[in-house]
């Protein structure tokens, strides 16, 4: 649908739910994938870095990494999506 053309305002908000749910799911199966997916394959890496294996610092500090970004990226998204469909004009 052409985003000049005005909707009704249910209309306008299943589209925005629909959208944010659509953003949802995306970085829930990033999240999955990081979690389930880095986690398992980590183990297949065998050298050491300050003495622990190289898997677990893939797996602890880069996840976090991630995750904090996945949480930005969000936040900046919603805000952008809230930005379109709000109602006033002056924000």
């Amino acid at each position: 649908m052409n985003p000049t053309t005005p909707l009704l305002p249910a209309e306008r908000m299943r589209q925005y739910w629909r959208r944010n749910l659509r953003l949802i799911g995306a970085l829930l199966a990033l999240w999955f994938v990081l979690t389930f997916g880095l986690c398992f394959f980590a183990a297949d890496l065998h050298f050491s870095l300050f003495g622990w294996p190289f898997g677990f610092w893939a797996a602890a500090q880069g996840a976090l990494l991630v995750y904090c970004l996945i949480i930005w990226y969000y936040a900046f998204a919603m805000e952008r999506l809230d930005r379109e469909y709000s109602d006033r004009k002056n924000d």
